[in-house]
């Protein structure tokens, strides 16, 4: 049988002449090629040859380059043409001649906050208008981030091989992912959708800001077993001049539970554009051109949210033991269609929270127990925190004491979670319309070092009341958040 393999030189289509190699995956390889009917340069995306031997295959390649083709952003690579030559499956795209935010960091180093914030916006508004339009990308990584001559960063590779649904279809040796970004249930081989291209974002932001990944290992199992079972890094520990609150929207979209992460990708560029306003005014930064409005070819669908499912394959070299925890090495990723039910995980939006004071209604002077370091409890920096004062004998010897936080406005959390690294004291919620009448709304708890607290009630003010040590002569609140 002919081999299907494209060499430099060759004219695909009568009109794609391919001029060079410029990168090869699991799946596919990426050429640059020479349109001879428009004179432009291009991007060829050819399916490799033992994937275009499966008729079902072949037309889910077909049917997801059609529905990618729909994405008309100034954030997304554009899908110009596909086709098909020989048996070879192709996609072409637009010719972005610029390096991506992989070499970007390598020839760099760190980013500077401003620079990071400003192109992780573009990415994650390109992202979020796919999320729109039903397609997740499932492969968000530097690499597939490109920018262009005026510095616009344009996300690429949309999932044109990844998003195909092939049952039982098993693949030695490839690896559909990259397990230095790859989510927490991606890795399990769990169902995975727009949260999913949110974690992965909040890597690809740690990475821009720390210069490094944040888990490393020496093969995809070790790596990605980090990212299922490891605690979140704080990248201010390796750059201490990130602001806590852009270090907590990264935590926040690294968070190994899926309803953790922010409700929508939309919700975590509303997060960065708040943190970029925050920084200060003489920092540096790149010149970031603003992304105008997207065009369409068609009316815009109303918003559906679509959760993909997984399918394994083998890995090669590694024994079925290593893949602990249900950890899968490669997989291929299956669109099962339906939307998403609002009131399971990631169905409740975050309710931004500040700490304004502590409560103290029995204290001498009342209301007096370290009231300035209230704002710690809701700071988005997990090392820092409210405390109590110090009791002898660990005995609060008054019904209680607690820190009071403003969500500015007034609302009903179904949940709120308390986070510490005194572990082992008793606290229940309590809710008001002002900051010094409360009921509670929350049953009472052994507080673990992380606790959520199902809440039944509402108001502007919330009350972490505590009322037992648990043996500590003072206690931390580090952090507290209401969904």
């Amino acid at each position: 049988m002919a081999t299907l393999t494209p060499v430099v030189g060759e004219l695909i289509a009568g009109r794609y002449e391919l001029e060079e190699l410029v990168g090869s995956g699991g799946m596919s390889s990426v050429y640059r090629a020479h349109d001879r009917l428009l004179e432009r340069r291009v991007a060829l995306k050819i399916l490799h040859e033992q994937f275009t031997r499966d008729a079902d295959y072949v037309e889910r390649f077909r049917r997801e380059a059609r529905a990618v083709a729909q994405l008309t952003h100034p954030n997304i690579v554009t899908v110009i043409d596909r086709g098909e030559q020989d048996g070879r499956q192709f996609i072409v795209f637009e010719y972005v001649d610029g390096m991506n935010l992989k070499e970007l960091v390598e020839h760099e180093g760190p980013l500077s906050p401003r620079e990071a914030i400003e192109l992780a916006l573009q990415v994650a508004r390109g992202l979020g208008f796919a999320h729109e339009q039903g397609l997740v990308h499932r492969d968000v990584k530097p690499q597939n981030v490109i920018l262009d001559a005026d510095g616009r960063a344009k996300v690429t590779d949309f999932g044109i091989a990844h998003a195909v649904d092939v049952d039982g279809l098993t693949i030695t040796g490839t690896i559909m992912g990259t397990s230095n970004y790859i989510a927490p249930e991606q890795a399990r081989g769990q169902p995975v959708d727009e949260q999913t291209d949110i974690y992965s974002l909040g890597c690809v932001l740690y990475e821009l800001l720390a210069g490094e990944v944040p888990f490393d290992g020496d093969n995809f199992v070790a790596v990605a077993m980090r990212h299922v079972n490891d605690p979140v890094p704080s990248v201010r520990e390796v750059r201490p001049d990130v602001p806590p609150r852009l270090d907590w929207a990264i935590q926040r979209a690294m968070a190994k539970d899926h309803g953790d992460r922010f409700d929508s990708m939309a919700d975590f560029a509303a997060e960065l554009e708040a943190c970029h306003a925050e920084l200060d005014g003489d920092e540096g930064a790149t010149v970031i051109v603003r992304p105008a409005a997207p065009t369409r070819g068609r009316p815009r669908p109303a918003r559906r949210r679509r959760r993909l499912g997984v399918l394994p394959a083998v890995l090669a070299g590694i024994a079925l033991a290593a893949l602990a925890g249900g950890l899968l090495g490669a997989f291929l990723l299956r669109d099962h269609g339906g939307s998403k039910n609002p009131s399971g995980p990631g169905g409740s939006r975050a309710i931004h929270l500040s700490g304004v004071t502590a409560y103290d209604p029995e204290g001498s002077p009342p209301g007096d127990e370290h009231n300035a370091d209230a704002k710690y409890a809701a700071d988005g920096d997990p090392g820092t925190y409210w405390q109590t004062e110090h009791y002898n004998g660990a005995e609060l010897n008054k019904r209680g004491v607690g820190v009071v936080l403003d969500a500015h406005r007034s609302v009903s959390p179904k949940t709120i979670t308390v986070t510490t690294d005194t572990p082992g004291f008793t606290a229940k919620i309590l809710a008001g319309d002002s900051s010094s009448s409360f009921q509670p709304v929350s049953d009472s708890k052994t507080v673990d070092r992380t606790t959520t607290f199902d809440v039944n009630g509402g108001g502007r003010y919330f009350v972490v009341w505590i009322t037992d040590l648990g043996g500590y002569s003072s206690v931390h609140v580090n952090e507290v958040r209401a969904r």
